[in-house]
């Protein structure tokens, strides 16, 4: 599959796994209901942390979680499509709930001056999971294909790249620009 194909999946299903986090309640139980919780332990272990060790932390989970999803992309390219989803899902889901508990202006100070290039990353980095994983799946099956493994894997490679360079800075952002913002 071609990047700009895997690009548009990639959007498709952060879409719809947005939407499905907005259709959720936070006070009701639901699939995302323990990822939540888990958000909110992971909270309260960064906040008594210096800002260094909570930049570092945020970076290398951010950019471990889309590299895992490249490499495990060959294996029918389910780790990029749930990543994605439950992402927008989950995004859904806080969402409603900060702007239920404070006000949209201050879910707009916590999440767009660093999701601006955390979003564009996830995506980037899972769509260049997908034409990778697509890749290597059609290779298994043709002979012909096998060629073009290598020079996929270039390409994505940069895409890859790039997309942990957008989570390096939505990284320094939230650790040391959003709290600013949200005070």
């Amino acid at each position: 599959m071609s990047f700009k194909r895997s690009l548009f999946l990639a959007l498709f299903l952060f879409g719809a796994g947005l939407v499905w986090g907005l259709t959720f309640s936070i006070d009701r139980p639901g699939p995302l209901a323990g990822n939540v919780a888990e958000l909110k332990k992971l909270s309260d272990f960064l906040l008594p942390l210096p800002q260094p060790s909570v930049f570092a932390f945020i970076f290398l989970k951010n950019a471990v979680a889309v590299l895992v999803g490249f490499a495990l992309s060959p294996f029918f390219c389910l780790v990029p499509a749930a990543a994605l989803v439950l992402n927008g899902g989950l995004l859904g889901l806080v969402s409603i709930s900060v702007v239920r508990e404070k006000s949209l202006g201050f879910l707009l100070a916590g999440v767009l001056p660093h999701g601006i290039f955390e979003i564009p990353a996830l995506i980037i980095g899972q769509a260049a999971a997908f034409s990778f994983g697509t890749s290597v799946m059609l290779a298994i099956f043709s002979k012909e294909r096998r060629k073009l493994v290598l020079p996929n894997l270039k390409q994505n490679a940069r895409y890859l790249a790039l997309s942990v360079i957008l989570l390096l800075v939505a990284a320094l952002i939230e650790t040391y620009v959003t709290p600013l913002l949200v005070r």
